[in-house]
């Protein structure tokens, strides 16, 4: 009988429990096999697939590769997969990891974007159509949730997470390993992988890779919630950060993988690396290939990313007693058991029903939860009286973003196929003849000396001469009743490694924006960003601005949606946008200081923490957006004005629609802890609401306050909820809120 014939047979037999399962495969390997698992290798193209003759090909043959990333399309996978489990000696399939992150050929608003929505059932439909469109081409295993907190926009990354705060963060998390996973009972979820664990978010000055250095109180109630909630929801692997930990790369630092992860926080997954950090351990001092990878190994870390350190090593560091064989076998039981846990033993070809292609992606059904994902994340930062615009007359789309499809997608979209309408299309299906629309790209990206970048970065649009498609775009307006402008970043200009030191609008663009104002007309500014940016001189000069982020493959209807009225927007912020760049960072959850200025106090204070020439509050706080419509908040209502220290109250506030649109609204709850054992923040997300209210309608709103929500890390990193006042705040912002103070009292409820 062949080895293919076996593995039939085998597959439809039942399979013993994963445990004995699993021992008795770790029975038959050899040592190389067995370090071969932890191996984890690109397949050199998403698109092309792996050359028979290939390295990679040979590893898998030879057993010495346990998965695979950046491999697209199902006959690709299906072929590398029979490969594995026919032509290898104990047939053992592969993993097949991709960094699907906002949606696979659906394209859903970039994550910082999504976190705006405030909208964790449609946070949570986005991960899993993405994971149904994955595993329909083939895939089982993707490198999200990213859930890295971050209080610095310069650095790139910030477009991946869900923004500054950890409580939203931990609730977008746990929805989408949700999302993506459910129970892996079915073949269309798939693994989940969280990243990076841990403190990503927190590198110095913004630029990506770069150090990272906090105090262990700060880790714990700021900086690890996200990746605690993911761990508490189930989530199948984990991917190690590129920074250093406490002065050790996370990459091999015990304390970090092994003792809060697995003993503390009980997580029965692997650590999966991120791309090539084990030889990165070099550059950072810990010592040569063999050396790190035994740290790294000894540490937790069980799959090696692309730094071919564990098969080109351990051999010899087991030989020489650098590591155990119970190191090893360690590691390989966890991506066996994964491979278990996705069925691959039962069926390896689970993932690779070819007829799922043609029904499962980029369905009509999908494009319409991205496109009213993508409505709920833009944030209307100003408006004065100038939208809605009204399908008549004459409307001029003028920006170098209007009418690409290079920057429909975000970033981190490698799957996307660039298939999507652009703005302007959008606009001309919208207006249907009801209005005349005209275009002109008005001006480039930036100047050539901007960025250090290679030109090519920065040429995805048209290049032209400056001053002749300005003179072009002022023509243009000039014809138009109102305008419209798509301006701002490209999106390379977000995600890994685009950090950038100045936030402000390119030159080129601001220039051509001035312009256009003084011609007196209606003006909007749709802002495409991939991070918070900086719109001071716009916030003061321009009438109307929404922030859309990039808002993947329905962007051109969705903003069509909100810019003529369909919906009204409904996105608040996820991270503070700053007044200038000497702000950075600059957050709503801060620590007091000894010497506080008033809040929004326009005063400089002599001998006050403040600065000379800019108040410390941002330009936009954190949870800020507004609407269409108008919305009153009553005063805050407690159950009571005490609470036992392991009781509950409820705070309530009655919401009024006082506009002419029906629209929604996020409800926030922000707590501050007046009096504690530690310095404590200003305030504290504790709970939001969305709702829907017509024009006219009221509704009230409870929140159940708990002492899990009182709690924190203090001193010595104890969990723990002191007696004393508390602040209950309500509000539309982390600004402009309504409060209420309860005394929370020492004794418990059976006292």
């Amino acid at each position: 009988m062949g080895v293919a014939a076996k593995n039939k047979k085998k597959a439809q037999q039942p399979l013993k429990p994963m445990n004995e399962f699993v021992s008795e495969l770790m029975g038959k390997m050899t040592v190389q096999e067995k370090i071969g698992q932890l191996n984890l290798l690109p397949s050199g193209d998403i698109q092309t697939g792996i050359s028979e003759n290939s390295s990679v090909s040979e590893a898998i043959r030879q057993g010495r590769l346990g998965a695979i990333l950046n491999l697209k399309g199902v006959d690709n996978i299906l072929k590398v997969q029979k490969m594995a489990v026919e032509e290898s000696r104990l047939g053992i399939p592969l993993i097949f990891g991709m960094d699907v992150i906002h949606g696979y050929e659906t394209i859903f608003p970039i994550p910082l974007a999504q976190a705006c929505s405030w909208d964790i059932p449609a946070i949570e439909q986005s991960a899993r159509i993405a994971a149904q469109e994955a595993t329909a081409d083939g895939l089982c295993w993707t490198y999200s949730p990213m859930v890295d907190i971050s209080v610095d926009p310069r650095w790139g990354r910030v477009a991946e997470g869900a923004g500054e705060d950890p409580f939203l963060g931990s609730r977008i998390a746990e929805a989408m390993v949700r999302g993506y996973q459910g129970d892996l009972s079915r073949r269309d979820q798939i693994m989940a992988c969280l990243k990076h664990y841990a403190l990503y978010g927190g590198s110095e000055a913004g630029r990506d890779y770069n150090t990272v250095d906090m105090s262990r109180i700060r880790m714990y109630n700021q900086y690890f919630p996200p990746y605690k909630a993911a761990v508490e929801a189930g989530v199948g692997s984990v991917m190690s950060s590129f920074n250093t930990v406490d002065y050790v790369p996370a990459t091999a630092n015990r304390w970090l993988l092994t003792d809060m992860l697995r003993q503390q926080w009980k997580f029965d997954g692997f650590v999966v690396t991120d791309y090539g950090a084990i030889n990165e351990m070099i550059n950072h001092g810990l010592g040569d290939q063999q050396q790190v990878a035994a740290l790294a190994l000894k540490a937790g870390t069980d799959m090696d990313m692309c730094s071919e350190a564990f098969t080109a090593t351990l051999e010899k560091s087991l030989e020489e007693g650098k590591v155990t064989m119970a190191d090893i076998d360690q590691a390989c039981r966890r991506i066996l058991e994964a491979k278990y846990k996705l069925g691959l033993f039962a069926d390896p070809y689970r993932y690779c029903d070819k007829s799922r292609r043609a029904t499962d992606i980029y369905t009509a059904e999908h494009r319409q939860a991205a496109r009213n994902l993508a409505a709920e994340t833009f944030v209307l930062l100003k408006n004065d009286n100038v939208l809605p615009l009204k399908k008549q007359g004459t409307i001029a789309l003028i920006g170098p973003l209007a009418d690409t499809k290079n920057n429909i997608p975000g970033t981190w979209a490698p799957t996307a196929t660039y298939q999507y309408p652009t703005l302007r299309e959008g606009m001309q299906r919208a207006l249907q003849g009801q209005a005349t629309l005209l275009y002109a790209q008005g001006c480039n990206i930036c100047r050539d000396s901007v960025l250090q970048a290679d030109g090519s970065f920065y040429r995805t649009i048209p290049r032209g001469d400056d001053a002749q498609m300005r003179l072009q775009a002022l023509e243009t307006a000039r014809q138009a009743d109102v305008i419209v402008c798509a301006m701002g970043e490209l999106q390379e200009m977000s995600g890994e490694s685009s950090s950038r030191s100045n936030l402000e609008l390119f030159d080129v663009q601001r220039e051509l924006l001035d312009e256009l104002l003084r011609l007196g007309k209606p003006l909007v500014l749709l802002n495409f960003a991939g991070r918070p940016t900086i719109l001071s001189w716009e916030q003061q000069h321009v009438p109307a601005i929404l922030n859309v982020w990039f808002a993947g493959s329905e962007t051109g209807d969705a903003v069509c949606d909100v810019l003529f009225g369909d919906k009204s927007p409904s996105g608040k912020l996820t991270m503070s946008m700053p007044q200038n760049m000497g702000q950075i960072p600059v957050y709503y959850n801060h620590l007091n200081t000894g010497r506080p200025v008033e809040e929004n106090t326009q005063k400089f204070a002599k001998f006050q923490s403040n600065y000379l020439d800019v108040r410390n509050e941002p330009l936009y706080p954190f949870g800020y957006g507004l609407s269409y419509t108008t919305f009153q908040y009553s005063d805050v209502t407690l159950s009571s004005d005490q609470m036992k220290i392991d009781g509950t109250i409820t705070a309530s506030v009655t919401i009024k629609n006082t506009g002419h649109y029906d629209a929604d609204e996020v409800v926030q709850l922000y707590i501050r802890d007046v009096v504690g054992s530690i310095s404590r923040p200003v305030k504290e997300l504790k709970g939001f609401q969305r709702i829907h209210l017509n024009a006219g309608e009221s509704r009230t709103v409870t929140f159940k306050i708990t002492s899990d929500l009182l709690k924190f890390y203090d001193y010595h990193l104890n969990d723990v909820i002191e007696p004393g006042d508390f602040d209950i705040m309500i509000g539309p912002n982390s600004r402009d809120v309504k409060k209420k103070r309860v005394s929370v009292l020492a004794f418990s409820a059976g006292s």
